[in-house]
C-alpha cells in the first residue's frame, strides 16, 4: 500500500499540471446541470402552461400516486421530481467521461513522455501499478459526482416546488448517483485502462470505455419513455452484475499489461 499510494500521489499531481484533460468533463457536466433544469422549470414560465395540465405526462403522474416521497406534492411538484429523478444517470455520465479521459491520459500519456518505462522497471508489481492508475481516475471521478450531486440538489432546492428535493434523497435517487454511477466509471476506466496498455493513442482507450456508457444511455431513454422503472432492487441487481464486471476487468487487465512488451516496443 505504501508503494501504491506514493504513485497514487504521483498520479493526482501529474493530473493537477494537466488540468486540461478533465475540462471536457466540466463541460459535459455543466450542461448536464442545466438540462433537466430548462425541461422541468424554464420551459413551462416560457411557454406558460405547467406539466400537471398536460394530458401527455401519465408517467409522471403515476410516479406521483405510487411513490411514497411524493404524496405530499402538487401534481406540478411531483412531475418536477419524476423529470429532476428521471435525469439523475444523466448526472452519473460526466464523472464516467472524466475516468476514462484521466485513466486513458495515465498510461498513453507516459508512453510518450517515456516515464512508463522507469516506473517498469521498479519492484512496482502490475496489480500495484494497475490499482494507482485506476485511483487516479476514480477518486476525481468520485469527487465530480459529489460536487454535480450537491449543486443539482441545491438548484433543485431553491428552483423547484417545495419538498421536490427530498425525492432526491431517496434510496432510489443515492443508488443510482452513489452506487450505480461509481461502479459504472469504476468499469469505464478499467477498460480505458487496459485498451491503453496495447494502444498508442488516448482516444482508442476512450472509445472503448466509452461502451460503459450505453447502457447508461439506454436507462435514460427507457426512464423517460416510461418503459423502464429504475426500483431499488433493480438498481442493487445492476450495481452486482456491475461488481463481477470489475472484479473480471481486474484479471484481464493484469494479464493484458505486458511490462516487457510495453518497455520493447516503446524503446
Amino acid at each position: 500500500m505504501t508503494r501504491v499510494r506514493a504513485l497514487l500521489t504521483k498520479e493526482l499531481l501529474d493530473l493537477r499540471q494537466n488540468p486540461g484533460v478533465v475540462w471536457p468533463a466540466l463541460l459535459t457536466g455543466a450542461i448536464v446541470l442545466v438540462l433537466p433544469f430548462v425541461v422541468a422549470i424554464a420551459i413551462p414560465l416560457l411557454t406558460g402552461e405547467r406539466f400537471a395540465d398536460s394530458s401527455d405526462l401519465e408517467v409522471a403522474m403515476e410516479m406521483y400516486r405510487s411513490q411514497p416521497g411524493a404524496l405530499a406534492l402538487d401534481p406540478e411538484g411531483a412531475i418536477q421530481g419524476f423529470i429532476f429523478q428521471q435525469f439523475l444517470p444523466l448526472l452519473v455520465l460526466a464523472p464516467v467521461a472524466a475516468s476514462m479521459s484521466v485513466a486513458a491520459f495515465s498510461v498513453v500519456g507516459e508512453k510518450h513522455a517515456r516515464t512508463l518505462e522507469p516506473l517498469l522497471a521498479t519492484p512496482l508489481t502490475t496489480s500495484e501499478l494497475l490499482a494507482a492508475k485506476v485511483l487516479a481516475a476514480l477518486l476525481p471521478s468520485a469527487a465530480l459526482t459529489i460536487v454535480y450531486f450537491a449543486l443539482y440538489l441545491l438548484g433543485v432546492g431553491v428552483l423547484a416546488r417545495p419538498g421536490v428535493f427530498r425525492i432526491l434523497l431517496s434510496p432510489r435517487s443515492l443508488g443510482v448517483v452513489f452506487i450505480l454511477g461509481p461502479l459504472a466509471a469504476l468499469a469505464a476506466l478499467q477498460l480505458a485502462v487496459c485498451v491503453s496498455a496495447r494502444a498508442n493513442d488516448a482516444r482508442s482507450a476512450q472509445q472503448i470505455g466509452a461502451l460503459i456508457i450505453l447502457p447508461l444511455a439506454a436507462m435514460l431513454v427507457g426512464q423517460l419513455a416510461g418503459v423502464l422503472l429504475l426500483t431499488v432492487p433493480l438498481i442493487l441487481a445492476i450495481s452486482g452484475g456491475l461488481v463481477a464486471l470489475n472484479l473480471l476487468l481486474m484479471v484481464i487487465g493484469v494479464r493484458l499489461f505486458e511490462r516487457e512488451s510495453i518497455l520493447t516496443r516503446w524503446n
